[in-house]
């Protein structure tokens, strides 16, 4: 659901980190942040709460290239990882082109893993999205750790739609563009009316 803005002939488009609580999703959208050069952002905010700690979204525009003359703007968010938290998860979904699940590999954390793919699911048929046609990455997150579930028991466990996947150490940068830059490639490739 792109924003296109006539006048400044911007369009903008929405990235929505989705995946259980203290996943990976803010470290994501903070390293993100902190390697985008300065003129291609705006203030990072992040609204936090006693339980949580990132209550309700991170956001940056961020500036990949132009489609028709329109120059398109990119903007990350984070939901709440809780399930407290749901109707905030509901709101930022609202307006999304595109989804980067960040799951936590550790094998304690695979149930909430499930839970929050489940329940992302649940929200965009609650909302008129199809899954399987929103761009959607999987991103496999604190890889770098001993205990590390495989990422063949990873891809069968989340990745129920086949969708792009990549190994990460958001913490260290590793696999955060890569999934960001695979992401907005799909999103772009619908915008041109091409499909997923």
């Amino acid at each position: 659901m792109s924003f296109i803005n006539y006048n400044a002939k911007e369009i903008h488009c929405k990235i929505v980190y989705y995946g259980p609580s203290f996943g990976g999703k803010t470290t994501n959208v903070q390293w993100v942040y902190h390697k985008t050069a300065t003129d291609q952002k705006s203030k990072l905010i992040a609204l936090n709460t006693e339980n949580e700690r990132t209550y309700f979204f991170d956001f940056l525009p961020l500036f990949i290239g132009e489609i028709r003359g329109y120059t398109t703007k990119f903007h990350l968010y984070t939901v709440p990882g809780q399930v407290v938290y749901d109707s905030s998860r509901k709101l930022i979904l609202k307006g999304l082109d595109g989804i980067i699940f960040v799951a936590d590999s550790q094998p304690e954390r695979m149930e909430e893993n499930i839970q929050s793919a489940n329940n992302l699911e649940t929200n965009l048929v609650q909302q008129g999205y199809d899954i399987k046609q929103v761009p959607l990455v999987m991103q496999y997150n604190k890889r770098d750790l001993p205990n590390a579930i495989p990422v063949a028991e990873m891809r069968k466990q989340l990745n129920r739609y086949n969708a792009p996947e990549y190994e990460a150490v958001a913490i260290q940068g590793s696999g955060v563009f890569e999934s960001l830059k695979t992401v907005s490639k799909s999103i772009i490739t619908v915008l041109k009316g091409g499909e997923l």
